[in-house]
């Protein structure tokens, strides 16, 4: 029966995903701003709801290392389907046509992720909050990145990479709001019932929380990611489709401070050292975003940094079924 209820849990968070999209999609519209906002911030937020309710729950299940990993494995994951659907729609060359701006928020995402193995094996508890220094530095860089991409969003300029084309309204303002906050509470009950189905899935099979954590449950929570990027990719908006990776990105490493700040103890401290090379391979594939976005002019072959970005994908997942 636990198979039953993940494959159900799955089903339901993936449908509610897509409907919290089609919603912000229209909010987005309906409110007048831009889609590098509300890609990076809005959208990306609706769809990482599931990693939050799904680490959240691993926190008081006692179980830090299913609520480490399913962040550093929907990073990975979130990275794998942006690479994947560059490949397949390698005419757009989406990193040569999507907003430079975009560069600086993988860069934010570099620099956060950075601090994971770091924190693995070394932080610094701040007194009277009960969390390392890690948890701190992570939300700064997180409200830093806010301001510099509303700061963009105020620019007049058309954006990159967006093709406009006329969109006949299905909801109102306040529909779409609704249908929202609907969908979002939907997530949250399917979410909890994927990590208490995942948790159950890792001691029955004998994988451990660390795969579990970082593959099964990861890959499951970023469908809603995978499918929102392929709407954006259909509707020629190429700007949206890499900000709403580059933004979950973003938000998941806030989710991964709130769980420090809900767990006893620094929740990095607590994790397997186990998820050491899944976050150095994610760093490295963090650091591959940002060179092709930077270097967009550059003389490489332009799918270079995509098929990197799956080969390393590939590699951490080889590695944590084997360890």
């Amino acid at each position: 029966m636990v198979y039953v209820f993940f494959m159900l849990a799955i089903v339901v968070t993936v449908f509610a995903a897509v409907k919290i999209s089609a919603y912000s999609d229209a909010i987005s519209r309906l409110s007048g701003m831009g889609s590098l906002l509300i890609g990076t911030f809005l959208l990306a937020g609706a769809t990482s709801l599931p990693e939050v309710t799904t680490s959240v729950s691993a926190v008081y299940l006692d179980n830090p290392d299913l609520a480490v990993g399913n962040v550093i494995g929907s990073n990975l994951f979130n990275l794998l389907i942006l690479a994947v659907f560059d490949v397949m729609f390698r005419q757009r060359k989406i990193f040569k046509v999507i907003d430079p701006q975009q560069g600086y928020t993988a860069l934010f995402g570099l620099l956060m992720m950075a601090i994971i193995p770091i924190a693995l094996y070394f932080t610094i508890e701040v007194p009277f909050l009960n969390v390392g220094v890690d948890t701190i530095v992570i939300i700064a860089l997180y409200l830093l990145s806010l301001w510099v991409v509303r700061r963009k969003s105020e620019r007049p300029e058309k954006e990159e990479g967006t093709t406009e084309v006329p969109v006949k309204e299905k909801y109102t303002l306040k529909q779409a709001l609704s249908g929202f906050f609907a969908a979002a509470i939907t997530i949250l009950i399917s979410g909890t019932m994927l990590t208490f189905a995942g948790d159950q899935i890792a001691t029955i099979t004998g994988l451990g929380s660390s795969f579990v954590g970082s593959f099964l449950i990861a890959t499951s929570t970023s469908l809603p990611e995978a499918m929102t990027v392929f709407i954006a990719f259909k509707l020629n908006n190429s700007n949206l489709a890499a900000a709403s990776i580059i933004g979950s990105n973003l938000f998941n490493m806030l989710i991964l401070c709130l769980c420090d700040f809900l767990y006893d103890g620094s929740i990095l401290q607590s994790a397997s050292i186990s998820h050491t090379a899944t976050s150095v391979l994610l760093t490295v594939n963090s650091a591959i975003l940002c060179y092709a976005i930077f270097s967009r002019n550059g003389r490489h072959v332009y799918l270079g940094p995509s098929v990197m970005i799956i080969l390393f994908y590939i590699v951490a997942a080889v590695w944590m079924y084997v360890g």
